[in-house]
């Protein structure tokens, strides 16, 4: 593909160095994925506990599902304190399992040790223990906080 875009492109005898990226692309099949919008309110930490652990038993991966709970149970409890309407709640697998949660807020969230005497304030901290890797993603309308698991096999 790239040599023929580069003998369709440039004039015959063309002597500069040119160098052509392709990338191929593909998407997640719809049975990948799934998203719900969650309403701003604390009742839903524990409905969205529930819509994780009957996705995962869906996919076959009801044996990652306490680990993905406490990390969706995290991020979303993050969002309904911190972040604001509207939020929402994405599952996908692929070659790993991403557990993304977005809400209306651009403030960025850090990581901190809390203190034996503190209550709150170790969300974050137990999703960097859970997690192989997270991060967040800024949009027009807020941010996304999200989180990947290796799995098993």
């Amino acid at each position: 593909m790239c040599d023929t875009l580069v003998r369709e492109l440039l004039p015959p005898g063309h002597q500069d160095d040119v160098a052509v990226l392709v990338a191929r692309m593909s998407g997640l099949g719809p049975d990948s994925h799934v998203t719900w919008e969650i309403e701003a309110e604390e009742r839903m930490v524990g409905r969205a506990r529930e819509l994780t652990a009957c996705q995962l038993a869906r996919w076959g991966l009801a044996e990652e599902s306490f680990t993905t709970e406490l990390i969706v149970s995290e991020l979303v409890t993050n969002a309904l304190r911190y972040g604001g309407a509207p939020i929402t709640l994405r599952l996908i697998r692929d070659r790993s399992l991403i557990c993304e949660v977005s809400d209306g807020s651009s403030t960025s969230p850090h990581v901190r040790r809390a203190q034996d005497t503190d209550e709150g304030g170790r969300g974050l901290y137990l999703i960097t223990q859970l997690a192989q890797n997270w991060g967040t993603r800024y949009g027009e309308r807020g941010k996304t906080i999200w989180a990947e698991q290796s799995l098993p096999g």
